[in-house]
């Protein structure tokens, strides 16, 4: 029976953990994160799934250590597999495995390796992204592909939207080539890095919109960060104000180069920098849903001049 130590987390973790046990794979460890408290847990268990089956999970601060490396060492793997895991694995611990060692990555590479891949690719107006099944390899996101599925990317969806098209795209695609693998017979093609991009990670501050960008990019930065992400966000009269969502509102103002946050009896807008117009379908002030009436009564009038106010309450 092929052996496997499965690294996993997040949603993408657990569909491709149930992919491994759909498949017969023996699996006598998986390794996982422990939950941040400070984090929004908006996603499912792979150490929930694990125990359901029987298979022992461990959650180390450092899956490299020389302890957790010697144990899943002793436990003679064929294959090592990283599903939304968030720790790179070192060589040491990639050459445990007799046959490999795979993870699956959540964009078409070569393009988006790195950190919050998804996000970038949203936040860069791509119209598609994808899961890629690819070999480990000391550099990051470098190894020869197995095998990758791509999925399209609408002008409105926002991260979470897209985020369950890759996990489903992933659960495919592991099972696509699982049967490959298995046998030997998959065929790997190595990967053009100079035809890609690397990305690194996100922050929450990095949702601060900069009001001189054009429209084009504010929309897609809140669709980037949208919620359950920490959402894109700026300061107004010392409040803070959170676009949470937003969509192209079809029009263009004559006024360039003064952004404004508008109250019409239709709802709230955004005039961007260039003239451009998004209505925005969902917004927070200080926390609280944001309408046209608190807008009035909070904000004192219909039309708000939106600028780069650094000062924060």
């Amino acid at each position: 029976m092929t052996r496997a130590v499965a690294f996993a987390y997040h949603d993408v973790g657990v569909r491709c953990l149930a992919t491994l046990i759909a498949h017969g794979v023996d699996i006598p460890l998986v390794v996982t994160h422990t939950d941040d408290p400070r984090e929004t847990i908006w996603f499912a268990s792979v150490a929930d799934l694990a125990r359901l089956h029987g298979i022992p999970v461990i959650a180390p601060p450092d899956a490299n250590a020389p302890e957790i490396v010697q144990r899943v060492r002793a436990l003679r793997p064929d294959f090592l597999f990283s599903f939304y895991y968030r720790l790179m694995l070192k060589p040491e611990l990639l050459g445990t495995a007799k046959r490999g060692a795979f993870n699956l990555h959540g964009s078409l590479l070569p393009k988006y390796r790195g950190r919050a891949p998804l996000n970038w690719a949203i936040l860069n107006g791509e119209r598609e992204t994808g899961a890629t099944l690819h070999e480990m390899v000391a550099k990051p996101d470098a190894g020869r592909i197995v095998d990758q599925q791509a999925v399209p990317i609408q002008p409105n969806d926002i991260a979470v939207e897209v985020f369950h098209k890759v996990t489903a795209a992933a659960e495919r695609v592991l099972d696509r080539a699982l049967p490959s693998l298995i046998a030997g017979s998959a065929v790997l093609r190595p990967q053009n890095l100079a035809a890609g991009s690397y990305f690194g990670a996100r922050r929450p501050e990095d949702g601060r919109i900069d009001w001189a960008r054009d429209a084009a990019s504010v929309h897609n930065l809140v669709r980037a960060v949208a919620p359950p992400y920490p959402g894109a966000f700026c300061f107004v009269a010392g409040r803070k104000l959170r676009l949470l969502r937003t969509e192209n509102a079809g029009e263009r103002s004559d006024i360039v180069g003064q952004p404004a946050l508008l109250a019409r009896d239709s709802g709230l807008y955004v005039r961007c920098a260039d003239g451009g117009v998004l209505r925005v379908l969902a917004a927070e002030l200080d926390g609280l849903p944001l309408g046209t009436d608190m807008m009035r009564a909070r904000l004192g009038g219909d039309s708000l001049a939106l600028h780069d106010e650094t000062a924060t309450p």
